[in-house]
């Protein structure tokens, strides 16, 4: 099979694409490297800034269109798969169309679908832009502003992703939140895969005998208030205030990816997000070392993954804002317990988001569109 991967977020095609050709499947990865992480691809499509940024990017593109054509399968990073406008991507994704078999759509971030499934008012009790029915922190930052999440809910934006929709053959997402915004459409085959994990390249280590726990945050600039972070940094240093010989916090800020992964991997404990009901791949990536991720985990989620036993991951609400200071301090005062929990967080990610098992997903699903 030929794949042709368009576009890129913390790595997933990349990783999707190398374990692909591990098992004789021709893949490669046209994307910009996810910005400052800086994963690998094979063909570049990253877009510089200055003045001359897009007219340099579009000279790429075009110098790169006739590679990316002849494949089996070509799966899109989303509908705006490319640092583009809507109105300048139709004519790539009309060009890859004509050129190649199925198109595949990878649902793994904010689009039209995902944003208009957070205020529908009943496919989530809380999101990035909602909890319950008060607007989120998010949405009420400047933050929010600096990224115009509104023109989601544009008639331009509505009018693209109806085109996307019309031009795709499958679509298949990667956390839950994404295949229930999905799941409400009618007539596009649907898949679940989760994130793929290559834990090959990830090494478990054993933290016994702990005298302090070491907190890690890893912030992205531009999406700090969207993870809640600033909820869960704060309340993290309300804890350490209260028990300073036996907190450590690590924040580190916009690491290429593989910088990001070493250093993650001496922590005890991952901050990770507020918002979600999914681990994504930063949780991932540390349960995966045997670090304890404090993420999303909601019964929603362990209920699609099929999940019944093992639930490693710290679950914090921002429906329950006061215990996310209990959540932290139970895990300082039971450190103990942190070797056993972080155990059981590799054999998470084993079971549900090896590489190997989440390819097999994906061709399974591309071999009966």
């Amino acid at each position: 099979m030929k794949v042709l991967f368009v576009g890129d977020a913390s790595n997933m095609h990349n990783c999707l694409a190398g374990q692909l050709r591990r098992q004789g499947h021709t893949a490669v990865v046209a994307s910009g490297g996810s910005r400052w992480m800086n994963t690998g691809r094979d063909i570049n499509l990253a877009r510089n800034s200055g003045p001359w940024g897009t007219a340099q990017f579009v000279a790429r593109l075009l110098r790169a269109l006739p590679q990316m054509r002849g494949y089996d399968i070509v799966q899109l990073c989303s509908p705006i798969f490319l640092t583009l406008r809507p109105q300048r991507l139709r004519h790539v994704l009309s060009f890859l169309k004509r050129n190649n078999g199925k198109i595949v759509l990878s649902a793994l971030g904010t689009d039209y679908i995902y944003y208009n499934a957070c205020h529908d008012g009943n496919t989530f009790r809380y999101s990035d832009y909602l909890i319950g029915d008060k607007p989120s922190p998010y949405v009420n930052s400047s933050e929010y502003i600096a990224q115009q999440q509104d023109n989601w809910k544009s008639p331009m934006m509505r009018d693209y992703s109806n085109f996307v929709l019309s031009n795709i053959d499958g679509v298949v997402a990667c956390l839950y939140e994404y295949y229930a915004a999905y799941s409400k459409l009618e007539g596009i085959p649907l898949a679940y895969a989760d994130i793929p994990i290559d834990l090959s390249q990830l090494t478990f280590t054993e933290h016994d005998n702990l005298s302090k726990v070491h907190f890690f945050v890893g912030m992205q600039r531009d999406r700090f208030v969207v993870k809640g972070l600033d909820v869960l940094l704060a309340s993290l240093k309300r804890v350490k205030e209260l028990m300073p010989s036996e907190v450590e916090i690590d924040v580190v800020e916009n690491l290429p990816y593989s910088e990001y992964v070493k250093r993650l991997g001496k922590a005890h404990v991952l901050i990770d997000q507020l918002y979600s009901y999914t681990p994504a791949t930063n949780a991932l990536l540390a349960m995966a070392q045997g670090v304890v991720a404090v993420s999303g985990a909601e019964p929603e989620y362990y209920k699609l993954i099929g999940e019944t036993h093992n639930h490693p991951i710290v679950n914090v609400s921002p429906l329950d804002p006061t215990g996310i200071d209990s959540s932290f301090i139970n895990l300082v005062k039971n450190r103990s317990t942190l070797p056993e929990q972080a155990r059981q967080s590799r054999e998470f990610v084993e079971t549900h988001n090896d590489v190997r098992i989440v390819a097999q997903r994906y061709i399974d699903f591309w071999n009966n569109l």
